[in-house]
């Protein structure tokens, strides 16, 4: 598994003392920073999307709920790429399948997703789904980087690791995006976040953003 260096030291605790200038209110002013500067550029394609999402009949945006800082449960907003209910149709999905029980227990995403509507799986492979959170961003309820956000279910099977993703906001991007994103395994994405919580840097970001659009334009989500 390989990884960008973000200046963490190994085997340094999550709940080591804190960078207090970029924490303690930077990081958010970062936030904010970039968010404003890019919107003029996102909201447009967000637009886009949404209507040819919407023109398929499924609806365009949809919002999940997500476990956040300190505990904070938010809601967590994507352009549209699976059917509605799709979270109460996967456990009939993995019964049927065992190798697609299998797969979802290793990574916690199914590779030929049934769920998944026309185009979905472009705009999964590419993160073009996530941009709406550039309005989770502005709002304070996520970072430009971070972990990824989990839902609550999520939380409760990382074990100890649960604690880091209620340290720091979760993040648009973050270190396991741009260190394998879906090929990663579950427990292989669960140790980046956690290692990324244990000390969040201003150059840590920049490299993990300055990463990140590479990392889009060789698509491994799904």
């Amino acid at each position: 598994m390989a990884f960008i260096d973000i200046g963490i030291r190994q085997g340094s605790d999550v709940h080591a003392r804190r960078a207090p200038l970029y924490e303690g209110g930077g990081k958010r002013v970062f936030d904010l920073a970039v968010s404003l500067a890019l919107l003029p550029l996102i909201l447009p394609v967000i637009i886009v999307l949404y209507c040819l999402v919407a023109s398929t009949g499924q609806g365009g945006l949809y919002a999940h709920p997500r476990v956040g800082r300190a505990g904070k449960v938010f809601r967590c907003w994507k352009i549209r790429t699976m059917v509605p209910d799709a979270q109460a149709a996967l456990p009939a999905i993995l019964l049927a399948r065992p190798d697609r029980a299998l797969e979802w227990a290793l990574y916690q995403k199914l590779t030929k997703d049934p769920r998944v509507i026309p185009g979905g799986h472009f705009l999964r492979r590419t993160g073009l789904d996530e941009l709406p959170q550039i309005w989770n961003v502005l709002r304070g309820d996520m970072s430009l980087v971070g972990p990824r956000p989990v839902t609550l279910a999520e939380l409760h099977s990382y074990g100890d690791a649960r604690h880091a993703y209620q340290r720091v906001r979760p993040g648009v991007t973050g270190l396991w995006q741009v260190s394998g994103r879906g090929i990663l395994l579950f427990a292989e994405r669960a140790s980046l976040d956690e290692r990324y919580a244990r000390q969040p840097s201003f150059m840590g970001d920049i490299k993990i953003i300055a990463r990140t659009l590479p990392v889009l334009l060789r698509p491994t989500g799904y």
